[in-house]
């Protein structure tokens, strides 16, 4: 089924596919298939081979190249963390669907880091920034900047909140363990 433009459709409706149009506001590609985010009405680019949504109710915000982020580390393994990503910083709504990010070692800070988990574990809470989106589950993130990195560091004994001791390291009051992160500017522990 190929929509048309002027058609109303429902968030996860199939609009086309992308061997025909590219992904634009409001829809991502899914297993080649190109779906809407929000109920709407399709709008068509025939010029670009775009297609887009316009949205009819109050719109939640748009994950795009260069929002802050909030998110959890939900697994790191050899030179990538996996983020599950909650929000966008600022805004009130939730996203509409849930995406996950990868922050690859060469993006978690400035300068040389030997291992990822020297700068997050998994629980912690992050804040990133988005650098590249490839549909629901390929989203680039980085933490370099000053202000972007660990909120809030989870414990790798107790699994309690830390607070930050030092630029970069963090203690458990619970049970005494220090460990290093690549903390934010604003970390809340």
């Amino acid at each position: 089924m190929k929509a048309k433009s002027g058609d109303f459709v429902l968030p996860g409706d199939v609009l086309g596919v992308s061997e025909e149009f590219v992904p634009s506001e409001w829809t991502y590609e899914e297993e080649g298939k190109i779906k809407s985010l929000v109920v709407g009405t399709v709008s068509i680019d025939e010029k670009n081979k775009k297609i887009s949504i316009i949205p009819k109710t109050g719109t939640p915000p748009l994950l795009e190249v260069g929002k802050p982020i909030l998110g959890e580390v939900a697994d790191i393994r050899g030179q990538r963390a996996s983020i599950k990503i909650n929000k966008i910083k600022g805004e009130e709504r939730d996203l509409v669907t849930s995406f996950v990010g990868g922050i690859h070692i060469s993006q978690a800070q400035r300068g040389y880091l030997g291992k990822l988990t020297e700068a997050f574990r998994i629980g912690d809470i992050v804040q990133g920034k988005v650098t590249k989106i490839i549909g629901l589950d390929n989203v680039d993130l980085t933490t370099a900047e000053d202000d972007m990195g660990v909120l809030k560091a989870m414990c790798t004994n107790c699994r309690h909140y830390m607070v930050k001791i030092g630029k970069n390291e963090v203690q458990c009051l619970n049970c005494g363990r220090k460990e290093k992160r690549k903390l934010s500017a604003n970390y809340e522990g």
